[in-house]
């Protein structure tokens, strides 16, 4: 079977690999939010411990209240997973998908929850002289001309690994354009509390043929505990419901996106941190010799390293120095000098650039 790019983020690997203590490790790998989770929603864990003698509720009612209050959804057009990613993997069966256009350079689960479920994809990549930014114009052309047996349209807004984003009118002029043909649209929206304004969530009802896909795990960071939802039609709801293995959604998790959600100030505060670190993470950066950063609106920056410097000798050579970042050479589309690093805070975000400046000069 084709062998996928690996995922960011496995500080257990890395430090079984550097015999560094995780605590040791900075991980510009993972794209989590680096004000950490909101201390309410971490109070409010520590007081569900008890209700751990007890299944979760399979039915996830009190976050899928919240959440269909929240986007004015009817709580049947909402499915909660264990993270995101669980539910990338339900779509294909339930929507029973043979053949799907991926709008790259994209993320690499689309295409192997498509493939696991027996479909095939194709692509249409964003090219570096657009800055990676997803050509919807130049999709809608390909709807238009194209007689292939296409069935849904994946769109990852802001797009990871490149974090560029798509207007959201654009989005949906693309949802109407594959409703008139009858293709099915899955907007990935797990980045997009960082650029509030390119989300289409609120759509869902006026389209059967959207589905959007958000995530708690970057913005709220909790990857440890796993939990994302899906949005759409009633139906397509049941039908990804009924394939989803019982107590997918554990108790802890549910417990924490209730409270997090309704922290407005701690999110708040997440976003003025990450407008001013980005801003100061692409100035450095972009102050190396021949470094190419790309324009982004999530909480990570798509980064091109200088010739003849590879993506896979910078993430070893800083691997050793208790640096982890994403080598990005094995994504379609990207090229063997791409590498992406999430935005920390200040003190780490200068550690990278200076490792990174000692690293290039060895290069001249």
């Amino acid at each position: 079977m084709k062998r996928f790019p690996t995922h960011g983020g496995n500080v257990h690997e890395a430090a079984r690999a550097s015999g560094r203590p995780i605590s040791r490790l900075v991980d510009f790998s993972a794209s989590i939010n680096p004000l950490g989770p909101s201390p309410r929603a971490v109070r409010a864990v520590r007081e569900a411990l008890p209700q751990l003698i007890h299944y979760p509720d399979p039915d996830c009612a009190a976050l899928r209240r919240v959440l269909a209050a929240r986007w004015r959804l009817n709580s049947g057009r909402i499915l909660i997973g264990n993270g995101s990613s669980e539910l990338i993997h339900l779509l294909p069966r339930a929507l029973g998908i043979r053949h799907a256009l991926l709008i790259g350079p994209t993320f690499s689960e689309y295409e192997r929850a498509v493939a696991l479920a027996g479909g095939r994809v194709s692509y249409l990549h964003a090219g570096r002289s657009e800055d990676y930014r997803p050509p919807v114009d130049r999709v809608l052309s390909v709807l238009r001309r194209s007689r292939q047996t296409i069935d849904t349209i994946f769109l990852c807004n802001p797009n990871s690994p490149t974090g560029r984003g798509v207007d959201a009118t654009a989005v949906r002029t693309l949802v109407q354009a594959a409703a008139s043909r009858r293709l099915r649209v899955v907007v990935d929206e797990t980045f997009v509390e960082y650029c509030p304004r390119r989300s289409v969530l609120r759509d869902v009802p006026r389209w059967a043929n959207l589905l959007v896909l958000r995530s708690l795990t970057k913005f709220y960071a909790m990857p440890g505990l796993r939990l994302g939802y899906l949005a759409g039609a009633a139906p397509v709801i049941r039908r990804a419901r009924e394939l989803q293995p019982p107590w997918s959604v554990n108790t802890p998790a549910q417990v924490f996106a209730v409270a997090a959600l309704s922290d407005r100030d701690h999110a708040d505060r997440s976003l003025v941190f990450m407008e001013r670190e980005r801003a100061a993470l692409v100035a450095g950066l972009t102050a190396l010799p021949g470094v190419t950063v790309f324009p982004a609106e999530a909480n990570f920056l798509l980064v091109e390293l200088p010739t003849p410097l590879s993506a896979g000798a910078c993430a070893a050579a800083l691997a050793r120095q208790g640096l982890l970042i994403r080598d990005c050479s094995s994504v379609p589309g990207l090229n063997r000098r791409t590498i992406r690093v999430a935005v920390r805070r200040r003190a780490q975000n200068r550690r990278l650039v200076a490792a990174l400046h000692r690293l290039l000069g060895g290069y001249r």
